[in-house]
């Protein structure tokens, strides 16, 4: 058989390479402790539970799905964005529920990107902006993101060749894999760069409801100009421990919400009506969840980078999202410094090249981690020596 080029030079993604090397850890019956990929450990809240458990005795839920979600779904999100950031969405035109944020941002590509298209691509960056890039045929300009910037990207960098073929921009604040944030002023600035190149500005927002220290992530929506050239991902897995349920949204600009649906329509058979029985419970119920992860989840922040910089590493604090991002120790790769953690302590982080070239230099941890295997794990960070 021949397989396709775009499947032959696919690079493996990132975790999946990752998991091979737990899996085969563990197979030697080493008791490895990960702080990998961005999966919440608090469980899915009972009440969202059991909506769910009631949805899937009724026939009417057995069937198709529609691809653009239950009306009920779409009023619901319209309702919370219009609660939690000011924002108005029209939920006939401006919201589309997704099969979780990886499937949406993966087949916006195919709306706006062509042989000879160019995505603006941020580096470091969540791999799946470049990855539907090529399978719709087109091409990335990465865009640098540096610490002096505050891993912002410089837009007024970007080469007027480039500009002359690029068809989306991306961004995504609060920033994975960085924890970066984003202002109203720079997504202001954004949306006028978009609208100056007739670009589609796509904002991934699936971090806003992980603030600490009482910060508020803002919406790209609210951001002047925001909805004539652009739309924003947004996901329940995050905010309501439901990663496993694969439920998301875009919201934003109609013409871009109308494309992605045409796309998806012949793709995929939309949402099990259960899961989005469920979502409509974790977005309309108690938010008590929502702080309560946040509070969890900035202790464990706080532990991180105390040990983290207790053995000299650069660390920033984040003032959001899942993630510390840290400097190698002096003179060690990403991969380098990576792969002595996991030989020397059996704990795995994630190298910041595997981000892109710009991330080289860092590792990420992800916050996800048990706290009894969290503490574990940084006892052993604790006890490594680069020497």
């Amino acid at each position: 058989m021949k397989i396709a080029r775009r499947v032959e030079s696919l690079p493996p993604y990132l975790f999946v390479e990752i998991s091979k090397k737990i899996a085969a850890k563990r197979a030697e019956g080493i008791d490895v402790i990960t702080f990998g990929i961005g999966d919440p450990d608090l469980p899915t809240p009972l009440r969202i539970l059991e909506a769910l458990h009631g949805a899937a005795d009724d026939p009417q839920n057995h069937r198709y799905p529609e691809t653009e979600g239950l009306l009920e779904l779409r009023q619901a999100i319209a309702a919370w964005y219009g609660r939690r950031f000011g924002v108005e969405l029209d939920p006939e035109g401006e919201v589309l529920p997704l099969i979780g944020a990886k499937e949406g941002i993966a087949h916006i590509a195919l709306c706006f990107i062509e042989p000879g298209s160019v995505a603006l691509v941020p580096d470091p960056g969540y791999p799946v902006y470049a990855m539907g890039t090529m399978f719709a045929g087109g091409e990335s300009h990465f865009l640098p993101l540096r610490e002096e910037n505050d891993w912002l990207p410089d837009l007024n960098a970007v080469p007027a060749d480039v500009l002359e073929h690029a068809t989306i921009l991306w961004i995504n604040y609060p920033n994975n894999p960085t924890g970066a944030v984003g202002s109203l002023e720079f997504f202001e600035e954004a949306a006028a760069f978009g609208k100056a190149h007739d670009l589609v500005v796509c904002h991934d927002n699936a971090y806003s409801e992980v603030g600490y220290d009482g910060y508020d992530p803002p919406s790209f929506l609210q951001a002047q100009g925001a909805r004539e050239v652009g739309i924003e991902f947004h996901s329940f897995s995050k905010s309501y421990n439901m990663t496993g349920w694969r439920i998301a949204m875009a919201v934003g600009n109609r013409d871009v919400i109308n494309a992605l649906m045409r796309v998806k329509s012949n793709i995929d058979s939309g949402i099990p009506q259960a899961i989005q029985r469920m979502a409509i419970e974790a977005i309309n119920g108690d938010q008590g969840v929502v702080s309560e992860n946040a509070s969890v989840l900035q202790r464990r922040r706080d532990r991180v980078v105390e040990v983290l910089t207790g053995i000299g590493l650069r660390v920033q604090k984040p003032k959001a999202g899942m993630y510390v991002w840290a400097h190698a120790p002096e003179g060690m790769s990403s991969v380098d410094f990576a792969t002595r953690l996991l030989e020397d302590a059996a704990v795995v982080v994630t190298p910041g090249n595997g981000y892109g070239p710009s991330g080289e230099g860092y590792v990420r941890l992800s916050l996800t981690t048990a706290d009894d295997k969290l503490e574990e794990g940084l006892q052993r960070i604790a006890g490594w020596s680069a020497g």
